[in-house]
C-alpha cells in the first residue's frame, strides 16, 4: 500500500472546547477503524500568567479560539466522520465541495509560532517605559497611581514611584504587580 498524502486542515469548532473536541474527534476515529488516515490533531496555545490573590498563575489559553488543526488525508469516511463530532461545526473553506488544506506557507507560519511560543515560555517582553504612569494592582499598595522610574529587566522589577500620604516614595514591584493606567 503506498504512503498516502496527509495535508492540513482546519476545523471550525465551538470556541472554548477544542480540547473536549479533539478528544472525541480521536475516539470516533479510532472507534471507526480510520485512525491511519489521521496523523495529528494540534491546537495551538499559549500561557499566560496573571496574578490571582497575590500568587502568580499561568493559564492556557488558545491562540485560535474555535478553530482546531487536522494533518491528515481526507479519504473514505474520514470527513464525515470528524464532521458528524459533537461541537464541530465544519471544515475551513468548505464550499459546498471538499475541505480546503492550508498552503505550505500558512502550515510552516502556524507551526514556526506554535515552536516559538514553547521555546520562549517565561520570556516575558517588557511592557513597559521609564517615565510611564502605572497603577498597582497587587500587594499592600493596591490602587494606589505611580510613574516608573527604574526597570530591571533581568529581576523583572520596576522601581515605582508612588505618593503617599503627599510624600514620593519609591516601591520595587514585579511586572506582573502593576498595570498600565488607561
Amino acid at each position: 500500500m503506498s504512503e498516502t498524502v496527509k495535508k492540513w486542515y482546519v476545523v471550525r469548532v465551538i470556541s472554548g472546547q477544542e480540547k473536549k473536541i479533539k478528544s472525541y474527534i480521536e475516539m470516533e476515529v479510532r472507534r471507526a477503524g480510520i485512525e491511519v488516515y489521521l496523523n495529528q490533531i494540534l491546537i495551538p496555545t499559549e500561557k499566560i500568567y496573571q496574578i490571582r490573590k497575590g500568587k502568580k498563575v499561568s493559564k492556557e489559553q488558545s491562540l485560535y479560539p474555535g478553530y482546531i488543526f487536522i494533518e491528515a488525508a481526507l479519504i473514505g469516511e474520514l470527513p464525515h466522520t470528524i464532521n458528524n463530532v459533537p461541537g464541530v461545526i465544519n471544515f475551513l473553506g468548505e464550499k459546498g465541495g471538499s475541505p480546503q488544506p492550508l498552503s505550505a506557507s500558512e502550515v510552516n507560519r502556524m507551526l514556526g509560532k506554535v515552536d516559538e511560543l514553547a521555546e520562549s515560555e517565561e520570556e516575558l517582553n517588557i511592557p513597559f517605559m521609564v517615565g510611564e504612569s502605572v497603577k498597582v494592582i497587587d500587594g499592600p499598595f493596591n490602587n494606589f497611581s505611580g510613574i516608573i522610574e527604574h526597570i530591571n529587566e533581568e529581576k523583572k522589577k520596576l522601581k515605582v514611584s508612588v505618593k503617599i500620604f503627599g510624600r514620593k516614595t519609591p516601591l520595587e514591584l514585579s511586572y506582573m504587580q502593576v498595570e498600565k493606567e488607561s
